[in-house]
């Protein structure tokens, strides 16, 4: 196989050839910003924002991560982070019920990692008055 070209051929990235990427300079809060104007919407893409938002925009990671859950609400993945995102946004009811109904989702599809960690989350909220 000749260097640079992988089983079929093809360039490879890994040979140095940049993979096709149009975005690939745009950091991945922007690539998914860019999906969602493009009219992809979906859960998954509303996790990911949310993820990206999550450090150092709270408030906004929430509103993303609130559409996630919308749009499925059985994704307690989503509804863990809206947890986080609620706390770091200083709305810990709200938070506590993020992780409830997180819980909630968890049990439903047996996903026991996840029911445990949102009901150490929520515990702990209500340990500090929340």
């Amino acid at each position: 196989m000749p260097p640079g070209k992988n089983g079929k051929g093809i360039p490879s990235a890994a040979a140095g050839v940049p993979a096709h990427d149009t975005v690939n300079g745009m950091d991945p809060a922007a690539r998914f910003e860019a999906l969602l104007a493009q009219g992809k919407d979906g859960a998954l893409l509303r996790f990911g924002l949310g993820m990206q938002y999550l450090k150092d925009e709270p408030a906004r990671a929430a509103a993303h991560l609130r559409r996630a859950v919308e749009q499925d609400p059985g994704y307690s993945a989503a509804w863990k982070l809206l947890g986080k995102a609620l706390e770091a946004t200083g709305d810990k009811p709200a938070a506590m019920q993020a992780y409830e109904s997180g819980i909630a989702a968890a049990d439903a599809k047996g996903d026991k990692q996840a029911s445990r960690e949102m009901g150490v989350f929520l515990k702990r909220l209500r340990k500090a008055g929340g």
